[in-house]
């Protein structure tokens, strides 16, 4: 491996894209500490000192790599693109303008990815004025004596609102950029270097208030996790598909076999994501709703049982709704009756297997089997840091660094990563990381 990474730096061609995906990630990490107009650092840096963690903005502070409690430009993260590119991404399903685009090839994708750029930059302007209007009332750092915003006048939350839109604008450019002059898909790396940078943050966190004993636990159990998880990703079911041979012209095409990919995990992340933010939905509004409504037994029952991680009550429904979503999502993505088609028109079939509806159902049954231990593997992984503060501490809300998002993201993208400068690499005669 190392001397595949030799001959990587060593390529010219290889080497500029290197040094330009560097140069992009020093500039985004850049931008992820200046803070946004109109914001006291001082009173930030202060505040992020006394409160500690807040289970609500974990998973959007995972995502902006520390952004979000900084109060910077890049605040927002890239929360909205990814969220942009789901409901793009359903909406095929439900549009028929939109499926029709994903049908044209490459100009219709084109459009779709025109649509996800305005619908990302709609929802970060909503997300940064939730943001912004959080941090004035106090929401989002609370106990603090110096307000994070001195001035909130209209002028100044507008300012604030733009620059942290316009943050978000400029991560999309830096990300496609990096896909297209770079190594790798340019939004996926950025999200790897975001939670990267917060992993040595969340280990320093164990290590104080843990203690040396459980800090050396979570390092073995994290070893262990990402081992595990590299070992499920890279599972598939391969459906044998064979094709006949047809005369074109003058040549004969076909007569060749191959086979069907059926991944483990063929949702990926999307289903912990959804069920994230469905867990976290109670907690906001409840936190919008306190100055108006005296319910106390519920705030009560959402603080201890659905926001704390290491509840019963939460631990159990977020796997309830991991698999659901898994279901759900992998449902709607992998259309069986389009593969059976599909294979039907170029002439393909499974050995055994009529072509056309009996195609069809016999793709059905076997995804419905491999989503159910795929669904049950992604819960678990999910899982795994609330079951572990349940286990060694409960109550507390200090995030695990390697389970559930973060190390399934972590994973997928550095496979990708080095499958792609693997292939760069045979094209050019070397040997690459395999052997």
């Amino acid at each position: 491996m190392l001397s595949a990474i030799r001959s990587a730096i060593a390529t010219p061609d290889l080497r500029r894209k290197i040094l330009f995906v560097l140069m992009i990630v020093a500039a985004y990490r850049l931008g992820a500490i200046i803070p946004a107009p109109g914001v006291s650092y001082t009173a930030v840096q202060a505040a992020r000192e006394e409160q500690g963690d807040d289970v609500l903005f974990s998973l959007m502070d995972l995502f902006s790599g520390g952004a979000l409690t900084q109060l910077s430009i890049f605040a927002t993260g890239i929360m909205p693109y990814i969220t942009a590119s789901i409901i793009v991404q359903l909406l095929t399903v439900v549009i028929p303008h939109f499926e029709q685009l994903k049908k044209e090839g490459q100009s219709g994708q084109a459009k779709l990815t025109q649509y996800t750029r305005y619908l990302a930059l709609a929802l970060a302007c909503l997300q940064a004025t939730g943001l912004v209007a959080l941090a004035s009332s106090g929401q989002l750092f609370g106990g603090v004596e110096d307000p994070v915003i001195p001035d909130d006048s209209v002028a100044t939350t507008a300012m604030m609102v733009l620059a942290m839109t316009a943050g978000t604008a400029t991560m999309m450019w830096f990300g496609e950029l990096i896909t297209e002059r770079g190594i790798g898909n340019g939004m996926s790396l950025l999200i790897f270097l975001n939670i990267a940078s917060q992993i040595p943050i969340e280990g320093g966190n164990i290590l104080q208030s843990r203690g040396e004993a459980v800090f050396v636990v979570v390092c073995v159990l994290a070893l262990a996790v990402i081992t595990s998880v590299i070992f499920v990703e890279q599972g598939q079911r391969r459906i044998p598909v064979q094709y006949a041979k047809r005369m074109v012209g003058r040549r004969m095409y076909g007569g060749t076999s191959t086979y069907l990919p059926i991944k483990v995990n063929q949702a990926g992340v999307i289903p912990v994501i959804f069920a994230s933010s469905l867990l976290y939905l109670p907690d906001l509004l409840q936190r919008l709703a306190a100055e108006q409504t005296d319910v106390t037994w519920l705030q009560t029952f959402i603080q201890d049982h659905v926001v704390d991680q290491s509840s019963p009550v939460h631990i159990a429904g977020y796997f309830a709704l991991i698999m659901f979503f898994t279901y759900f999502y992998i449902s709607i993505t992998f259309n069986v009756d389009d593969r059976a088609e599909e294979m039907k028109k170029f002439g393909g079939f499974v050995p055994g297997i009529r072509p056309g509806r009996p195609t069809a159902e016999y793709l059905r049954f076997v995804l419905g089997r491999i989503t159910l231990p795929g669904s049950i593997y992604l819960g678990t992984v999910a899982i795994l840091p609330n079951f572990f503060l349940a286990v060694t501490d409960p109550g507390q809300n200090i995030n695990f660094p390697f389970g559930g998002t973060a190390v399934l993201i972590m994973v997928g993208v550095g496979l990708d990563t080095v499958k792609q400068i693997e292939s760069q690499l045979m094209q050019r005669n070397y040997e690459g990381f395999l052997r």
